[in-house]
């Protein structure tokens, strides 16, 4: 396993992870958030890269933030959403405004 540090990809791969995060909740949850923006981004090297995202979703016309994690083996083709939570209580500071 190797250390965290910050997202090191292109913006628009940040957003593709984002995307793809609230996509995977969606379809297993049978939900309806719509992605709005990716806020915060870590990566973990474990047998690939564990993404550790911070993002904002609209549920219900309401803007929430909610943490993911998405594996990705890139040399495989595989990527995998392993967890995604409501964490709207941590980042109750937040200015959406920026």
């Amino acid at each position: 396993m190797g250390g965290t540090s910050p997202y090191g990809g292109t913006q628009e791969e940040l957003e593709k992870l984002g995307r793809f995060a609230v996509q995977e909740y969606n379809n297993k949850e049978n939900a309806l958030l719509e992605f709005v923006r990716v806020i915060d981004a870590l990566e973990t090297g474990v047998d690939g890269i564990m993404y550790d995202l911070v993002l904002e979703a609209v549920d219900g016309g309401e803007k929430k933030i909610y943490e993911a994690k998405v594996w990705e083996q890139p040399w495989m083709n595989f990527k995998e959403l392993d967890q995604f939570e409501h964490e709207d209580l941590i980042y109750r500071s937040y200015d959406y405004d920026n």
